[in-house]
């Protein structure tokens, strides 16, 4: 049995210079030891080794997700394993489906409700049953067959939406846990033409100035869910319909969002209102101003400018919309020109800037006043990427580990910073004496260790603390672990799968939520063959 340690204890796997001297940072009460959680499988029992959360047993609470050619209508199957075995052999189930039927009611006292077979669209957005936080998305454009349609996807739990091409009908929705091999039924009902309100509406630029742009709107709840479908606006007039099940339309509010379609000059902006009444004033974006132009030059800590930096802008505008500005390219003198609509009166905008894989200057957000006759902004100066460090040691807790890969993945933020981009300098490689040094920006980030030689791969939590010094993080020195071979045959209808993609995750509670932590991934050769690395004590 794997033991969870209290995801505050994932402090101690990493050292902040300036922070506590030599030795690990310890939390404001030092817990006992066997809280603690562990460097190397040595702290660990006998039977066990050191995961991200912990020690636990590397042959136990092992989920695997198998995902063969999708073009067969097979997507990714998750199997629990109860035990390893030098021979696993994985028995891939048919597709899994969702077996919908689509009805359209009929008004009290009519007949029964009747198939629909009008063109509509499906998505499934959901998530795997057994790895959390893996997400699955699946849609299709179809047209019933008296009602009936398939929809194949991975195994998971989905909500499924239904959003009929006839945008006079409101989309409907309905939950579906699709097993291996599953076929689950599920029967969504369209309202009938009683059970359907109308919400009409006047988009306006200000006053009765109509938008000289294509838009959308949508009828959302409280919690952003959709309770109509998204509709365009009326060019010159602005006039708009909605289509909204009939309890929606007899609550004390909802919200209206509108949307620019394209690459229009318009901001996003939602208001809030009173479906049972008609809405007789306009819904007016207000005074949001003209595009403009924004320029300025982005340079490191070092004064260099940092070439082909990815900056945009967003935030509040004139009016009470918000409005994200298109993605440019720093030149190579690290210059840039942007277009945005103006900052609202007495705001600000939000300047991103994002250097390239491989710069030393790290993510920046930065405040800026944009005012209705463009900007040329100051130098913006990047802080430096903190520098994360280590050493790895090979399975004798001795030797240095050559050449080990080091791969680093955002898995969450800080307060007060955004979420860390992919794609940033993430990758290094051990030296001759094992150690490596990667420059992250502030975040939560698995840093996974990726050995050469036939050994497994190692995973590590860390958080990468913001600031404007030069102090390194250093993560406590750890040995690889020894690994073991796990042969199988993929199969699907007692037939072998070729060239399935085979990987073993372990579920672990990493920053106090249960998160899937790759352990091996492989691929079944032409013979639905597979060879697998996993750890052991």
């Amino acid at each position: 049995m794997r033991r969870l340690w209290p995801p505050r204890r994932l402090a101690w796997t990493v050292l902040v210079s300036g922070l506590s001297g030599t030795g690990c940072v310890l939390l404001e009460d030092a817990p006992d030891p066997s809280q603690l959680v562990c460097r190397a499988d040595s702290d660990c029992a006998s039977n066990e080794v050191c995961f991200p959360d912990g020690c636990g047993d590397p042959g136990r609470d092992i989920v695997v997700e198998v995902t063969p050619n999708p073009h067969d209508g097979l997507h990714a199957q998750d199997f629990p394993v109860d035990a390893i075995r030098p021979e696993l052999n994985l028995a891939l189930f048919g597709p899994a489906t969702v077996q919908g039927s689509t009805v359209r009611a009929t008004t009290p006292g009519g007949s029964a409700p009747h198939p629909y077979n009008e063109p509509l669209h499906l998505t499934a957005r959901g998530e795997s049953a057994l790895l959390p936080g893996v997400a699955r998305l699946f849609t299709a454009d179809l047209v019933p067959l008296n009602g009936a349609w398939e929809l194949p996807v991975g195994t998971g739990t989905y909500t499924v939406t239904l959003e009929p091409e006839d945008v006079g009908l409101p989309p409907v929705r309905g939950a579906a846990a699709v097993s291996p091999g599953g076929a689950v039924p599920l029967q969504l009902v369209l309202p009938s033409p009683n059970q359907v309100a109308r919400l009409e509406g006047r988009v306006v630029r200000q006053g009765a100035q109509p938008v000289d742009a294509a838009l959308q709107v949508q009828a959302l709840d409280a919690d952003l869910t959709p309770l109509s479908q998204r509709v365009p606006v009326a060019r010159g007039s602005g006039d708009f319909s909605l289509a909204l099940p009939l309890e929606a339309s007899q609550r004390t509010s909802l919200l209206v969002r509108v949307t620019a379609a394209g690459d229009a000059w318009v901001p996003q902006k939602t208001f809030t209102v009173d479906p049972r009444e008609p809405l007789t004033a306009p819904l007016e974006l207000g005074d949001y101003g003209e595009p403009v132009q924004v320029s300025g030059r982005i340079l490191g800590r070092d004064g260099r400018p940092v070439a082909r930096a990815s900056v945009s802008l967003r935030g509040p505008v004139g009016g009470g919309g918000t409005y994200q500005g298109p993605l440019v390219v720093a030149d190579g003198e690290g210059r840039f020109t942007v277009e945005t609509l103006p900052s609202g009166p007495g705001g600000t905008l939000s300047l991103v800037v994002v250097p390239p894989s491989g710069s030393t200057a790290g993510l920046t957000v930065q405040l800026v006043e944009v005012p209705r006759t463009g900007a040329v902004l100051p130098d913006v100066v990047c802080p430096d990427r903190r520098i994360i460090r280590g050493t790895i040691l090979q399975t004798d807790n001795t030797s240095p580990a050559l050449g080990v890969r080091v791969l680093a993945d955002p898995v969450g933020p800080v307060p007060g910073w955004p979420r860390p981009p992919a794609g940033g300098e993430s990758l290094g490689t051990t030296d001759d004496t094992g150690a490596f040094r990667l420059g992250l920006d502030p975040g939560i980030y698995r840093v996974d260790f990726i050995p050469t030689e036939n050994l497994p791969r190692v995973s590590r939590v860390i958080t990468v603390l913001p600031g404007d010094d030069a102090s390194e993080q250093v993560l406590a020195t750890f040995p690889l672990q020894r690994g073991r071979t796990v042969r199988g045959l993929v199969t699907e209808a007692g037939a072998p799968s070729p060239y399935a993609s085979v990987r073993f995750y372990r579920v672990a509670d990493l920053g106090g939520r249960p998160s899937p932590v790759l352990l091996s991934q492989t691929v079944s050769d032409h013979l639905g063959r597979y060879t697998a690395l996993l750890p052991v004590r």
